[in-house]
């Protein structure tokens, strides 16, 4: 199974070529996101919409907040927070060098690992520091 980070899921919605092609070669029931990426998502199109300054803004906040939502209904998995990946996340915590690795970052690791898949991900610096983590970056 494939897991995809935020910043790929971001790439995938604003059709990055390479993302596109290589999540066509992947089976749809292979791909999922975490529950973390999914209010990652949506986060940022709250504060988008809170933060809008003017009419323009507004509307064009609601407008991706709307799309964003019908992308996200369309995943067939979102990976929830479940016993296991709460015992990788206190394993990952522990470790110190996984200190300046943020918390959400975190969460989406121990997900993953607990669920023995492959994080597709732009961010290879982060997560290349987490111990048996399988990672791929399509965008490159």
């Amino acid at each position: 199974m494939y897991v995809l980070d935020t910043d790929i899921l971001s790439l995938v919605y604003t059709g990055h070529p390479k993302v596109a092609s290589r999540k066509a070669t992947v089976l749809a029931g292979e791909v999922a996101i975490t529950v973390i990426t999914w209010i990652e998502m949506l986060q940022g199109r709250f504060e988008f919409l809170l933060k809008a300054a003017d009419r323009e803004q507004l509307l064009r906040a609601q407008s991706l907040l709307i799309r964003t939502k019908q992308h996200l209904e369309e995943i067939e998995t979102i990976l929830p927070i479940n016993a296991a990946a709460a015992v990788e996340f206190e394993r990952l915590t522990q470790d110190r060098r996984l200190k300046k690795i943020g918390r959400a970052d975190l969460l989406i690791a121990s997900i993953v690992r607990a669920e023995k898949a492959t994080l597709v991900t732009c961010n290879l610096r982060d997560f290349r520091q987490v111990p048996g983590l399988q990672i791929e970056n399509w965008a490159d």
